[in-house]
């Protein structure tokens, strides 16, 4: 299904040339029908859901945060309720947390505001009320169309039935729409990949994305089920020239599509990319609120990354008392150091690049100690420059990690 609508404008980061927002707000909902083996997010599975109480604690650390930080006022270009299974939440509520950000902050009527959600049927239902609530974006975890696969994740729908709710969503009003698809996991081919990202590109998103499944225990945030049976030898994942093969298996089939990769695992039509994620990887400030958000701002006393308590009653106990101070479980002031380290690893993730010499004078850095690195990297067809920015190649996408090590 094709589109007509004009792509949202945003501001462009001046050291990527990527419109992105520069102030956005997170916000997560913690709670799931089931918790996927993979899944290391805040979230937890519920069998009933305190949907009212949780968007009034949401509502109380808005309002603590922005008054804390002297934020009142800020113009908010993107807002993203992720999970968890945010399709969970009754629009109602989602609704009344926009409605709270209209007060509390600047909400102008372009901002990008996306809501993910599962493809069950119970959740297709919701999704005229989502629009009417003020979303104008959704973000569905498909993950596969193939049974097997969506099995192997433990998934609880099938092809047809993402299939179905990105029609019904077609039908509610959702004129920018994004899925999301893992390839790597156990069992699966390249076949079986290169056929998931064929049907996912002929539905017609404006955006998909397409992650590699990723069990290393050092970048999990906790220690999940399907990690635990890979240690114990009860699973065994694809080997990695085969996740490379899947991955440009995927980069064939979107781009014969006319979907753009603007990012390792982003793909979008000319103007489409997610104007909240691109936030991340240029360096924006982001609000977070809910169980387990992680979010950074630049507060009276310089840069701050806080993060929430990772349970969810913990979390609703500390949003109900008359201090709120207890719903953070972390706060960390940030060096021209560190900032400059997140920046660089951030914005070599795009395709676009980043302009290299200017985040070296904006953060202190010398740039000469990393012009022999840089001409290795273009000897050795890693990367490349355009317009002044260093841009990784799909040979340096690959070890996307390990170059952007040796440049900080």
């Amino acid at each position: 299904m094709q589109t007509t609508r004009k792509p949202p404008v945003a501001p462009v980061d001046e050291f990527t040339g990527l419109s992105a927002a520069r102030f956005g707000l997170y916000v997560h909902f913690p709670y799931c029908l089931s918790k996927c083996p993979y899944c290391d997010f805040a979230s937890t599975a519920a069998k009933v859901v305190p949907e009212e109480r949780y968007a009034t604690a949401i509502v109380r650390e808005l309002r603590w945060r922005v008054s804390t930080w002297g934020l009142a006022g800020r113009e908010v270009q993107s807002i993203f309720f992720g999970g968890g299974t945010p399709s969970l939440w009754h629009p109602r509520f989602v609704g009344q947390v926009l409605e709270e950000v209209s007060k509390q902050l600047h909400l102008p009527a372009q901002t990008e505001i996306t809501l993910e959600a599962n493809p069950g049927a119970a959740d297709a239902e919701r999704f005229a009320g989502y629009r009417a609530a003020g979303v104008n974006r959704l973000s569905m975890g498909v993950q596969s169309f193939d049974l097997g696969t969506l099995k192997a994740l433990g998934r609880a729908h099938d092809g047809a039935m993402a299939v179905r709710a990105y029609e019904q969503a077609r039908q509610a009003g959702f004129d920018n729409l994004s899925m999301d698809f893992i390839y790597g996991v156990q069992g699966q081919t390249t076949q079986q990949v290169m056929a998931d990202a064929k049907q996912a590109a002929a539905l017609g998103s404006e955006h998909l994305s397409a992650y590699a499944l990723t069990l290393d225990r050092e970048s999990l945030a906790e220690e999940v089920p399907l990690a635990k049976q890979l240690a114990r030898g009860e699973v065994t994942l694809p080997p990695d020239d085969e996740v490379v093969a899947m991955q440009r298996a995927v980069s064939e089939a979107y781009g014969a599509a006319g979907l753009e990769r603007y990012e390792i695992s982003n793909y979008s039509k000319p103007g489409y990319h997610s104007r909240h994620n691109s936030l991340y990887w240029t360096g924006g400030e982001y609000l977070a609120l809910g169980v387990g958000a992680t979010g950074f701002v630049h507060t009276p006393t310089g840069p701050l990354r806080y993060s929430n308590q990772r349970s969810a009653e913990k979390y609703l106990c500390e949003a109900g008392a008359p201090a709120l101070d207890g719903l953070t479980a972390s706060l960390e002031p940030l060096s021209a150091e560190a900032l400059f380290e997140e920046r660089v690893a951030m914005g070599l993730r795009l395709t676009n690049g980043i302009d290299l010499a200017a985040v070296c004078k904006a953060f202190g850095q010398d740039l000469s100690k990393r012009a022999l690195t840089i001409r290795h990297l273009m000897s050795q067809g890693m990367a490349g420059e355009r317009d002044g920015r260093l841009q990784l190649t799909g040979r340096g996408l690959d070890v996307h990690s390990a170059i952007a090590a040796r440049l900080m």
